[in-house]
């Protein structure tokens, strides 16, 4: 009797610390999905006013990290060219938006239910659009103290991924 009592308590502190586990996980994804919201609709609402690198806008910046010209030069000798640069800044502004609505969606949903679908979503969706990230920055030279906060993200993710693994199986993700 007492030993099935043990038995019984032990499993009950598997089960909370579990449960833990799994809310930590789910909201630690949380977080970095939705500042992947904010930070898309940002881009999305105004490029060249999100601070990158040195104060500068985050387009101005990329540009001219990538290419060595001025983001003041190609407005004046070519419009249209900066004008689209800036539409293409804005559509990607809005599909980081989506890409985070759609992973919050997920993270509150079938990640929380210890869904196994949703964890390797989380984990291959989330590394590749922080790592596509960290390449543009690093490919244009604009890396400054708001582009770190990808690397804080991506170590966000793979910890809560860490720590959810192992009940995964037994679908204890609450």
């Amino acid at each position: 009797m007492m030993n099935q009592l043990n038995n019984t308590q032990e499993f009950g502190t598997r089960a909370m610390k579990a449960n833990l586990r799994g809310t930590v996980g789910w909201i630690l994804i949380f977080i970095v999905d939705v500042s992947y919201i904010a930070w898309g609709a940002m881009a999305a609402a105004m490029p060249e006013g999100l601070t990158g690198p040195g104060g500068k806008g985050i387009l101005p910046a990329a540009y001219e990290g990538y290419s060595g010209g001025s983001w003041t030069a190609l407005q004046g000798t070519s419009p249209m060219t900066a004008n689209y640069i800036l539409l293409m800044y804005r559509m990607y502004g809005i599909y980081c938006a989506i890409f985070g609505l759609l992973t919050s969606a997920i993270a509150v949903t079938a990640f929380r239910r210890g869904e196994r679908w949703a964890w390797w979503t989380l984990l291959i969706c989330n590394t590749i659009a922080l790592v596509a990230a960290m390449r543009m920055d690093w490919l244009s030279n604009a890396i400054g103290p708001f582009e770190l906060t990808e690397y804080l993200g991506l170590g966000m993710v793979y910890v809560a991924i860490a720590i959810t693994a192992p009940y995964l199986k037994a679908g204890r993700l609450q």
